[in-house]
């Protein structure tokens, strides 16, 4: 689609015409006396018009006040931004960069004369705690019936903080866009969240329950009015803040996907620093409702955002625990696949910097990340969870994958190394489902847990006593979180995969340990191994790690209404048969 400028750039007679929504220049755009204040800061020389709708209207507004006066290389569009223009590249570059560069001087006199208010020192919410909520608080129902959750990114620098603890942050910042295209990343206003003087996790959900209510009935009645007054028909988009102003915590910024959530960040993170300038240059004064429901409900504004995605599991956040391995490969790759947010987390730094980096170069570094974890220290794994938490907001999906195996009859099974696999694959999942309770509790949006069993549940071997005792325990254990958790909404079920190889380039560290044997009691080398196995079953098939990915994608887009189950992937093996 070409720009909703294009029109302008045809109207004007020069070869080369430069538009931006420079900050400096639309902070001084959003003043009650924007043309003096204009003109004190660039020159006379400059044209000035009101804000305009894009399209014809502006173009036909431009060509006009240029034909006017056609001495002049720049034209200032109220409440949007700057135009310069010339017959060459290069100037048409230097004179944006000229006035831009005046604009900024300007402001930067008016800061050092007027600083603006000390700030104060407001408390620190927990963003443990807040976050989840505000991400359950923001989740809603399509039309489709689909539950939409967002994913939340968060800016606390040192500069945004003291922003927001500014005495007339409230006031300052919870006013409209800097410019109305803006409006389709971040709405027309932020969300001002104080949760000063909340006691506990009762009052933060009470508060940010109330705050979210209160700006969608606001919402609610603007869109109302305007069609109202208009007398026109439009779809309703949802009426949901996507930037949330919360003193002692930062900016939090909300998006359908990564990228979403960090354009509005970036738009919200500008616009305070810009409202700052407006407040000592005079006095911030916010475009007309009518423009910004205009520009808001606009099809070519819309159609910025593309036509959205109908990936099963976008914004989702899903963390895979022993993430350096062949499994969590195949498990991360079709969550990614379909849409999810993915966590790997694992104790080995360089295993799983390899998986991260495999999955982030065939997707994307912003929606891979890696977690150093280690599921047997409750410690460890509440900072990881914490960390999860502070950079994507909540947790939708978990999937408890971390194992250790060891080859050892009964008889030679030193005490010590048995409670070892006991310590990761069964207290590793206990440790990881528990401190997932309180972030699916405080969303209040459902979520799943995906075990990664494994067929040894049902038909163990001998020589692998603690592996099977220890996955034999997790799966009863998932059972028990599947009946304590339904009433939460989060869904619990069990993966019980036969012999996984390796995933993507990443060798399985599981058959680095049982190979050998393996291969050794039947004379075979890795090929005959992995044949082997594939012959067992009844369909032939070579189990890969992508199939159990497949399997938890299944679960986690909630294609059935189903807990508590456990889903064979083994080409059929009838002594592993749930029963």
């Amino acid at each position: 689609n070409p720009s909703i400028e294009t029109l302008v750039h045809a109207f004007l007679p020069h070869r080369f015409i430069d538009h931006t929504h420079a900050d400096a220049i639309v902070t001084l755009t959003n003043q009650p006396e924007a043309e003096q204040v204009l003109k004190e800061a660039l020159g006379d020389e400059i044209g000035i018009l009101p804000f305009i709708m894009p399209g014809f209207p502006l173009a036909k507004a431009m060509a006009e006040h240029y034909e006017s006066r056609p001495d002049m290389d720049c034209i200032i569009l109220r409440n949007h931004g700057i135009f310069t223009f010339a017959d060459d590249a290069k100037t048409a570059y230097e004179r944006m960069i000229h006035y831009v560069s005046l604009a900024e001087e300007f402001v930067a006199e008016a800061l050092a004369k007027k600083p603006g208010p000390d700030p104060g020192s407001p408390e620190h919410p927990d963003p443990s705690l807040v976050l989840p909520v505000l991400r359950g608080s923001l989740s809603h129902f399509e039309a489709n019936g689909r539950r939409r959750t967002f994913f939340l990114e968060v800016r606390d620098s040192d500069d945004i903080l003291e922003a927001l603890a500014r005495p007339d942050a409230g006031e300052l910042f919870t006013t409209g866009v800097l410019t109305p295209d803006h409006v389709i990343r971040t709405k027309n206003y932020p969300l001002y969240l104080d949760c000063a003087g909340a006691r506990d996790e009762e009052e933060i959900v009470e508060i940010v329950d109330r705050e979210v209510g209160r700006y969608q009935e606001t919402y609610d009645r603007y869109f109302a009015g305007q069609v109202a007054a208009k007398n026109v028909k439009r779809t309703k988009l949802d009426n949901l803040p996507r930037l949330v102003l919360i003193p002692g915590l930062g900016l939090v910024a909300a998006g359908k996907t990564p990228k979403d959530a960090a354009v509005a960040a970036d738009i919200g993170e500008h616009t305070l620093r810009a409202k700052i300038g407006a407040a000592a240059v005079g006095d911030y004064r916010e475009l007309d409702p009518d423009c910004i429901f205009d520009m808001e409900y606009w099809s070519l504004e819309q159609a910025k955002l593309g036509k959205g995605s109908s990936l099963p599991l976008e914004g989702r956040v899903a963390l895979i625990t022993g993430g350096g391995g062949a499994i969590a490969f195949g498990i991360g790759r079709q969550l990614l696949a379909a849409g999810a947010r993915v966590f790997l987390s694992d104790i080995d730094e360089k295993r799983l910097g390899l998986v991260v980096a495999e999955l982030a170069e065939e997707y994307s570094s912003a929606m891979v990340s890696g977690l150093q974890m280690d599921v047997s220290d409750e410690k460890s794994v509440a900072v990881a969870l914490a960390e999860l938490v502070g950079e994507a907001g909540g947790l939708d999906i978990l999937v408890p994958n971390a194992g250790l195996a060891h080859v050892s009859p009964l008889a030679d099974l030193d005490g010590a190394r048995f409670r070892k696999i006991l310590d990761v694959n069964l207290m590793g999942v206990f440790q990881t489902v528990k401190a997932a309770i309180p972030i699916f509790r405080r969303q209040g949006s459902g979520g799943h847990i995906v075990i990664n069993s494994s067929k040894n549940v049902f038909d163990p071997g001998a020589a692998f006593g603690a592996y099977s005792a220890s996955k034999a325990g997790a799966h009863q254990l998932g059972k028990i979180a599947a009946l304590e958790l339904a009433e939460l909404g989060v869904r619990v079920n069990m993966i019980n995969a036969d012999a996984i190889f390796e995933g993507g380039q990443v060798a399985s560290g599981l058959w680095e340990v049982v190979g050998p044997d393996r291969m050794k009691s039947r004379d075979l080398d890795p090929a005959g191994l992995k044949e082997y196995y594939r012959q067992r079953n009844l369909l032939k098939a070579e189990i890969r790690a992508e199939d159990v990915g497949n399997a938890v994608v299944f679960f986690a887009s909630d294609q059935t209404p189903t807990t508590g189950a456990t889903l064979p992937v083994d080409g059929g093996i009838p002594a592993a048969f749930p029963r």
